[in-house]
């Protein structure tokens, strides 16, 4: 029942929470067992404690596994429909199209972490880590790494405030960012959110 739930439920190489498997109104050992049984079947790998995934056989015959990339985004920012996280720093400069440089270590905004401030390993990257002001949900992550951006926007920025400014302006369209969405999250930043915000002319698009 677990490995048929598992083929109708996973893609291969994608990540496998244990905290996600239901218990078949099973004890959570025996499905910790039934797992481990299934890793010697060679039918699962385990990627790390808690994580597994279905094998992707390569031309070479190895099991092709998630990567580290692939297991932080599960992890802390979304999976199975559930929204935890974004991503902040250089990683959040890219997608905003502010930055072309790469990130070092990928600096992630998430629920999923207890600590103001840690760094982790997955796989052999290292990523930063934060706890957010308020909680991430689906309906506010948009605004809150919107504010995010703005608050580093200096910090990042390949080309001058108006260039930024325009970036940060085509996001807010393209999201269908409101005014009221802006206030009721920016007073949880720090100053320095509003002094951009207004030395960049970010208000004028909602004129």
């Amino acid at each position: 029942m677990l490995y048929e739930y598992i083929k109708e439920q996973y893609k291969e190489s994608e990540p496998i929470f244990f905290s996600d498997i239901p218990s078949f109104d099973k004890p959570r050992p025996e499905i910790s067992r039934e797992l481990r049984i299934l890793v010697e079947q060679g039918k699962l790998c385990k990627y790390d404690t808690g994580i597994y995934f279905i094998p992707k056989k390569s031309v070479l015959k190895n099991p092709v596994g998630p990567s580290a990339d692939t297991v932080a985004r599960y992890k802390y920012i979304a999976r199975r429909g559930k929204v935890d996280g974004y991503y902040a720093g250089n990683s959040l400069a890219n997608k905003f199209g502010i930055s072309t440089q790469v990130p070092r270590k990928p600096e992630i905004v998430s629920n999923n972490v207890a600590a103001k401030f840690k760094e982790i390993s997955i796989g052999k990257t290292i990523y930063i880590l934060r706890r957010p002001v308020v909680e991430i949900t689906e309906e506010n992550y948009r605004i809150l790494q919107l504010l995010e951006m703005i608050k580093i926007v200096s910090d990042y920025m390949d080309g001058t405030y108006e260039e930024a400014g325009e970036k940060i302006k085509e996001y807010i369209l393209s999201n269908d960012i409101k005014k009221s969405d802006i206030d009721k999250y920016i007073k949880l930043f720090p100053l320095i959110v509003y002094k951009n915000y207004y030395e960049m002319g970010v208000e004028n698009v909602f004129t």
